[in-house]
């Protein structure tokens, strides 16, 4: 376990989840160092396997002042920055060279800000003409070895890691999931998929039912950390336990490959952070998102 988690995860233990006891962690600037160095690695991966497959689309990413600064195309929601003031303090000149990064590029400025960073970086960003766009429940759920998983709710599904000619089903699995959202959605996440379902770090599961793919959850690991993110279940199989499968297949390969820590983000109060919740995810904190009110 890396020095740093050890001074954030006490030694008291008590009962949660099927995990069995846990230490208890605190919510605190150096867990929120860990989450969102771990979503922003995530993203790195993605930002940069893009690049690998298309390296016409100018997708790229940088460090400013350990702000990591997301160009995945004008639109793409990973076009943004992650980690804005919370593992150095953020200053004007830090702003200037991500916004220019990502308005050269032609798009919009946003930052994710956790609540752990220096009050002074919400009165900077006022000047700087932004305004709070978008919240997220950042969550965690520290993890015991060799706990086991337990009998699935619906035997009927059955959860699987993809095979390495599976990441366009996994693609079109995730993609009809979100497409009732909007058809254009749909769209979007097919072509996002195929990314993500090949991004560096990556473990795609997939939910069947009979053999047929009726959901589909991304998952990666670093170092001790796990991200989960990205579950959409196909219309037809809906309440029937395919997240709560997906979720719990996921945690259960997380102690399996030792990883001490998972990580989730979800809307505040959606039906995503239910789910997590009742498989033991807690909510270490509520991230704002900023962005400008016009371009600079």
């Amino acid at each position: 376990m890396a020095s740093e988690q050890r001074s954030f995860i006490a030694i008291h233990s008590r009962p949660r989840s099927w995990f069995g006891d846990y230490r208890l962690i605190y919510s605190d600037i150096l867990l929120s160092q860990k989450l969102e160095r771990t979503e922003g690695r995530a993203n790195a991966d993605f930002v940069e396997t893009r690049a690998r497959i298309d390296p016409a689309c100018g997708a790229e990413w940088i460090d400013v002042g350990g702000t990591y600064a997301m160009f995945d195309g004008v639109g793409s929601p990973l076009t943004q920055t992650f980690g804005l003031g919370i593992f150095e303090e953020a200053t004007n000149d830090h702003l200037e060279r991500l916004e220019s990064f990502l308005r050269e590029r032609g798009a919009e400025v946003f930052h994710e800000v956790s609540p752990m960073s220096d009050l002074s970086l919400l009165s900077l960003l006022g000047e700087r003409g932004y305004r709070p766009v978008e919240l997220t429940s950042v969550m965690y759920q520290g993890l015991t070895p060799g706990r086991p998983a337990g009998e699935p709710k619906n035997p009927a599904i059955s959860v699987r890691r993809i095979r390495d000619d599976e990441a366009d089903l996994w693609a079109e699995t995730a993609a009809e999931g979100w497409s009732t959202e909007h058809e254009s959605l749909g769209e979007f996440m097919l072509a996002f998929g195929k990314i993500a379902a090949r991004a560096n770090g990556s473990h795609p599961f997939i939910a069947e039912i009979g053999g047929r793919p009726v959901g589909a959850g991304s998952f990666a690991i670093y170092e001790d950390v796990c991200v989960l993110s990205g579950a959409a279940t196909v219309p037809d199989a809906r309440r029937q336990g395919v997240q709560n499968s997906l979720l719990r297949a996921r945690l259960a390969f997380a102690v399996e490959s030792k990883c001490s820590l998972a990580m989730m983000c979800a809307l505040p109060g959606s039906q995503s952070q239910k789910n997590a919740q009742k498989n033991g995810f807690d909510i270490a904190y509520t991230r704002t998102k900023w962005g400008q009110n016009h371009l600079r």
